[in-house]
């Protein structure tokens, strides 16, 4: 993985927008190509950096405005992680670990030249996914636990039938009875 460059793996034909685009064109976009970020670009020059997180946060926080007077650099990123494309995978994973991005747009001169994902690096170095698998079945068994934990918590259940009234809801237990939150709250 050490002689192997962010060059080798990286998407050249990445997807990019103006940064006047607005919101709405962007999201369009993203679900058009089928793509989880959008660079802002202006004169080959890298502008700023939205994901559909952005564009979800902008959908909340400003609800009252219409997402087509947003543009993208209201809500882009202006400091952003960047990689060169002469870095090594290694030193590509390490930065998008420490970081905890899973894309960094490739620079070179000043310049855009492409966006290197962790897709591309799966991609080009599948034997990664073993140490993958093992962190996700660490996950799974983690995700046990809590549901064991929950469980024996008996404070309340995930879903099945109300004891007083029958239907299915989120479950609680109830002076030894499983009931349904109305039926709890009419208690």
């Amino acid at each position: 993985m050490k002689i192997i460059r962010v060059s080798d793996v990286m998407t050249r034909n990445f997807v990019s927008v103006s940064p006047d685009t607005n919101l709405l064109e962007c999201a369009k976009m993203m679900v058009k190509k089928k793509v989880g970020s959008l660079v802002l670009v202006n004169n080959r020059k890298l502008v700023g950096f939205i994901s559909e997180k952005d564009i979800l946060w902008a959908m909340v926080k400003k609800s009252k405005a219409d997402l087509s007077k947003i543009n993208a650099r209201d809500i882009a990123a202006k400091k952003i992680a960047t990689i060169k494309p002469e870095a090594t995978l290694g030193e590509t994973i390490e930065k998008m670990k420490k970081l905890k991005f899973r894309r960094l747009p490739v620079i070179q001169n000043n310049e855009i030249v492409g966006l290197v994902t962790v897709k591309d690096i799966l991609n080009f170095h599948p034997e990664i996914y073993p140490e993958l698998e093992e962190l996700s079945q660490i996950r799974e068994e983690s995700e046990k636990l809590k549901r064991i934990k929950e469980a024996k918590d008996k404070s309340f259940s995930r879903e099945g039938i109300c004891e007083e009234c029958g239907c299915t809801d989120v479950l609680y237990k109830i002076d030894g009875r499983l009931m349904c939150e109305s039926c709890k709250n009419s208690i």
